[in-house]
């Protein structure tokens, strides 16, 4: 049975769970993190600070992330991560038309 393990990281905090859990495939694997994930993020969310994150990796046995959930607390009237990064030009690989000019008809 593979061997995976659980890291929190919350703000400057991160830990990683220090003992295993055996479980028989990937699939397995993410619905006991969705289990975890769901008994804990009624507290998570009454702790969570504006403009933070919340995140609950499941690494495989070489400690590799294989699964992430987050949970991002964004304050509206500043702009978000992603919002940051496509005016800083950032292809994210979305192409959008370019309009076309009436006069070349």
């Amino acid at each position: 049975m593979p061997l995976f393990f659980f890291r929190i990281c919350n703000g400057d905090y991160s830990g990683t769970s220090g003992e295993g859990f055996d479980l028989a495939d990937k699939d397995a694997a993410w619905t006991e993190m969705t289990r975890v994930c769901g008994d804990l993020v009624g507290s998570i969310a009454r702790k969570l600070k504006q403009q933070s994150e919340w995140r609950m990796e499941l690494l495989d046995e070489s400690r590799k992330p294989v699964f992430r959930i987050r949970v991002v607390a964004e304050t509206l009237d500043r702009p978000a991560v992603s919002e940051v990064s496509e005016s800083r030009g950032v292809d994210i690989g979305v192409k959008t038309p370019e309009p076309s000019d009436p006069s070349s008809h």
